[in-house]
């Protein structure tokens, strides 16, 4: 009988392959920079729209495309992300992926100016952008869930995740400024070079080239999958449990995806006269020690010996329940100071679920973590989509903006009922079976 393959001998004895405490505490400072960098990319266009519309004389409903563009592809490759995350290690798919986005990040002026199709190459790069960051967060849910031990997941997890608050604030504030002193491309030259620097760091430092050269080679093998590797996911799918973690990830990347893309227009409409950096920055400086909090917080009460799955449904009553009660607050007052405190606290509460059920997916099958978390990211990348042109329908139809507020306190709801009745955080049984993937 012959040894299973160097990547397989790795899952299967994780407790040998789990972090040291200084190893966790780098890889938790490079991955948290790495997910600054990755929404510094996300949000470039962003940015840039206003000024990128004028050079190419782009309406609304072009510039509409090519924002909308990223979604498309980040939407296909969530579960591939994951899979490969299981498969090959995290960090590789990662550290992969980040070039390639980063190549492509930096070079998309030159491919928006290769032609007079300035909508169409702008539209494919937006679209490659969101395939090769769709891989990120389902890989990096695999790698933690592999490398990370249990009493500091959650910590881990909601420091890496804070990122994501970082790099929009970073891109909002930065890219403002190059904005006016250099242009617009000089946002995307930055973003980019940033994201190839600290893949030449994570080489350099943190990876070995003898596991990278494998993970290539699996990849050039074609991802050939023997029964040991192979994704049980009938079993994993029959369990009340995993469908409790889908249904709440689900809900809440659903209202974020609508706060995200609802609340400055609703400041704008509301408040004309209020001062735009005000509501589109102070939410994201809250959420931020916020996602760090939470994270101590759940890590701390496991240590005190309360049992993990009652931490992670406190966490989210929290992210989903009490984040909900601060977004109806807003369809209801007519102050501008109550209204951003209302938001900071929605936005805020809402890192809470990084220490709920992202870190919950990781408690049920942490061999295929990747795997599930792509799933339900997948379902709540297509659900925010569909959340955000409903609540634009709400709001052009009724005229007011407490309909949109009410969606997503139900939508949080359904999630959170469907979790508190039947979320565990027991290990699912995945013993070998013919149905597989």
């Amino acid at each position: 009988m012959q040894p299973p393959p160097p990547e397989e001998a790795r899952r299967d004895g994780p407790e040998d392959s789990q972090w040291s405490r200084p190893e966790c505490q780098a890889w938790t400072g490079t991955l948290l920079l790495g997910t600054c960098l990755l929404y510094c990319a996300r949000v470039s266009a962003p940015v840039c729209a206003v000024s990128m519309s004028q050079d190419f004389g782009w309406n609304k409903k072009e510039a509409g495309v090519v924002l909308s563009s990223f979604f498309w592809g980040y939407c296909l490759t969530q579960v591939v992300g994951g899979h490969l995350g299981d498969r090959i290690g995290g960090e590789k798919v990662i550290l992969l992926s980040a070039s390639a986005w980063g190549c492509i990040t930096a070079a998309t002026p030159l491919l928006a100016r290769l032609g007079s199709a300035h909508l169409l190459f702008m539209t494919c790069a937006r679209i490659l952008t969101g395939l090769l960051q769709g891989v990120y967060f389902p890989a990096l849910t695999s790698l933690l869930s592999q490398k990370v031990r249990e009493s500091e997941r959650a910590f881990t997890y909601s420091a890496v995740g804070a990122g994501s608050q970082v790099g929009t604030l970073v891109t909002g504030a930065v890219g403002s400024l190059l904005l006016d002193w250099c242009g617009w491309p000089s946002v995307f030259y930055l973003s980019g070079g940033l994201t190839l620097l600290w893949v030449c760091y994570v080489y350099r430092y943190l990876l070995s080239e003898k596991d990278l050269l494998l993970a290539l080679g699996v990849l050039a093998r074609g991802l050939r999958v023997s029964r040991r590797t192979k994704v049980p996911w009938r079993q994993l799918f029959r369990k009340p449990s995993v469908w409790a973690a889908v249904s709440s990830q689900l809900s809440s990347a659903c209202s974020f995806f609508i706060l995200l893309s609802w609340l400055p227009t609703f400041f704008k409409e509301t408040f004309p006269s209020s001062k735009g950096w005000v509501f589109n920055v102070v939410p994201w400086l809250v959420a931020i020690p916020a996602s760090l909090f939470s994270g101590l917080l759940s890590d701390h009460l496991i240590s005190q010996g309360y049992r993990t799955i009652t931490v992670r449904k406190f966490m989210q009553v929290v992210g989903l329940g009490l984040s909900s009660v601060f977004a109806l607050c807003l369809g209801h007052t007519s102050s501008f100071c109550k209204s951003v405190v209302f938001a900071s606290a929605s936005i805020g509460l809402q890192t809470f679920n990084h220490s709920g059920v992202s870190v919950n997916i990781q408690d049920l099958a942490p061999s295929c973590a990747g795997f599930l978390f792509g799933v339900a990211n997948t379902a709540g990348a297509l659900a925010g989509v569909v959340g955000v042109c409903l609540g634009g329908y709400l709001i052009e139809t009724t005229g007011s903006w407490t309909s949109t507020f009410n969606m997503v306190a139900a939508v949080n709801g359904l999630g959170l009922c469907t979790f508190l009745l039947f979320g565990e955080a027991q290990r699912v049984d995945l013993s070998p079976t013919h149905e597989a993937l």
